[in-house]
Parts: C-alpha cells; structure tokens; sequence
C-alpha cells in the first residue's frame, strides 16, 4: 500500500503585520545618541600652552618666556620669577647674590592646618628658593646697583624676619659703597607666621632707607603685581622714584575689604597702577620689555645729579 503524505500548512504573516517588519533594512540608519560619540578634543598637555586670563589666547610656553611672560596679543603680565626677572635687567654674570643661605626660624612655634617649618620646606622645594627674596650687586647697563627683587610664587612674597634682614643689609651696603637701590616688590604682605617679628621689619628698612637718603644716592622702587599691605605701607613706596608694571594691583588691603569697609561703590580700575599714577603715587608705568632700558635711563640722570653734587 502506497504511503500517504499529507500536506503541512505554512502561516504566511500578514504584510501590514508587525512582526514581520525588518528591522535591519539597508537603507535605514540609526540616529546616534548625544554624547555616544568620542570626544576629538584633546587636552593640552601641562608645560607647552598657557592661556592668557585677559584675552584667552592660548601662548606656548617657550615663545612667553622668551617674551618675559607677556602676552604678545594684548600685554597682559605673568607673574614671574625673581631669578628670571634678574637676569632680564642685569648684564650677564654681573650678578652677586649676597645672604643666600639666610633661612627662616619658627621663632613663634605657629601650628594650623599646617606647621610653619612645613610651609617653608614646602616652598623651598617648589621653588627653589631659600625665602621670599633674592639680593645683591648686579649691574645695569654703566651702572652698579644694589638690587633686590621678591618672588611671589613663595609664600605670596610675604614679608618675615629674613625678607626684612636680607633687604635692610643690601640698603646698609649700599649706602656704605655708595650704591644706587633698586627694589623690585610683588607681595601680599607681612608674614603672618612670625606675627610682630614681621612686622618690625617695615620699621627696620623703612629707617635703612632714610639713613641712606642722607647719602642722597637714589633709591628707586618698582610695583609689580601685586604690591599690597605691610610692603605697599613700608619700603615701596618711599622711593625717589616709583615706578609700576602695567595693571598691577597696589594697595593696602585689598578691594573687597575696602568695599565692605567704607560701604560704597569702588570707582573704576581702583587700586591698579593706572589709577594711582592718575593720582600720582605712582612716577611712571613701564613695560616689562622696557624695564631694563627704562631704568638705565633714569639712573644716568639721576646719578649725574649725584656726580654734580659731589663736583660742587
């Protein structure tokens, strides 16, 4: 007997059905999700660029410094070092540093939220430095000078018991080998650590300054950014001439104290080197890449007042 096969029914969906609508057409494309997709920006790498906080251009690091942190776009002035600004004054190896191994002490045994030998061995590394100020006798173009010159990356440039002893020494010896001063500040005050101590030291070299006035060799002081309290009240700006780098803050406590103080609206560009030399706390404003040439011209003619003294 032959065998029988019977016949399988196939279920054929629907076309309007929903299963059996393909989901991977070729000609259908899937709309990507915000964010899905890597980013291409890339991160600029630490020590090739700087952004410049005034214009936001981005500089590469090697053509600011060669540029003695300025910005070549619209000059706004870095900070910098106090080495780094010596030798773009002085004539090369005419520079001999004095007092370089001076070193601070805990004379108050200051505990906070950190030990005040810690913040020094701190900042001594970092920097380089053994305090907040470099001093010595370095030539400017014909001229020897007596010159010292604070570095604000350490500790803010405060002031403390070896800032004052190492600046009051180079006055003292200047006045003995009848020198001109030149003191280049960038500071945020007295050093709070040594309480009083520092403190004493506005009155220290405050009364170097005017025994060496009575020599009437000149003394000539140069604001940087920032120049504020104990400095700014002291040595700064008792010099025969005073000269400021081009938007520095200079003042004795700063704007937000001052506002909450008096209560009042602050005009205008207060406490920059602008609006002090409108007011006339301030001789002259000169540009970083101008200082060295600057400052040679006033010493010719200040110190030929001293050799026509002298003469008579």
């Amino acid at each position: 007997m032959p065998t029988q096969f019977s016949k399988k029914k196939v279920a054929i969906p629907a076309a309007n059905s929903s299963a059996g609508k393909s989901t991977t057409s070729p000609t259908s494309f899937k709309k990507p999700r915000i964010g899905s997709a890597k980013s291409r920006k890339r991160d600029i790498p630490e020590g090739v660029w700087t952004k410049c906080p005034k214009c936001t251009t981005l500089l590469i690091d090697k053509e600011l410094d060669a540029n003695l942190k300025v910005c070549p776009r619209c000059a706004f002035h870095f900070t910098i070092g106090a080495r780094e600004r010596i030798h773009s004054l002085v004539e090369t190896c005419s520079f001999q540093e004095m007092d370089a191994d001076m070193l601070s002490v805990d004379v108050l045994g200051f505990t906070g939220v950190a030990a005040y030998t810690d913040k020094l061995d701190e900042y001594q590394k970092s920097t380089g430095l053994k305090d907040a100020v470099i001093t010595g006798i370095g030539q400017i173009s014909k001229h020897r000078v007596a010159l010292g010159v604070m570095d604000f990356a350490f500790l803010g440039g405060s002031m403390g018991s070896v800032v004052g002893e190492k600046l009051t020494r180079l006055i003292e010896t200047a006045t003995e080998k009848s020198l001109p001063i030149l003191i280049i500040s960038a500071s945020g005050g007295a050093r709070m650590y040594e309480g009083m101590c520092s403190l004493m030291q506005m009155a220290k070299t405050c009364g170097a300054l005017a025994y060496h006035a009575k020599s009437k060799f000149p003394y000539i002081s140069v604001l940087t950014n920032p120049t504020t309290a104990g400095v700014m009240a002291s040595y700064a700006t008792v010099g025969d001439l005073i000269i400021a780098e081009p938007g520095a803050m200079i003042g004795f406590a700063g704007p937000r104290v001052i506002k909450d103080t008096t209560q009042s609206e602050l005009p205008a560009g207060f406490q920059t080197a602008e609006f002090l030399l409108e007011r006339g706390l301030v001789d002259a404003i000169v540009a970083r890449r101008d200082m060295k040439e600057r400052l040679s011209s006033y010493l010719d003619f200040l110190m030929e007042g001293v050799r026509q003294r002298t003469a008579g």
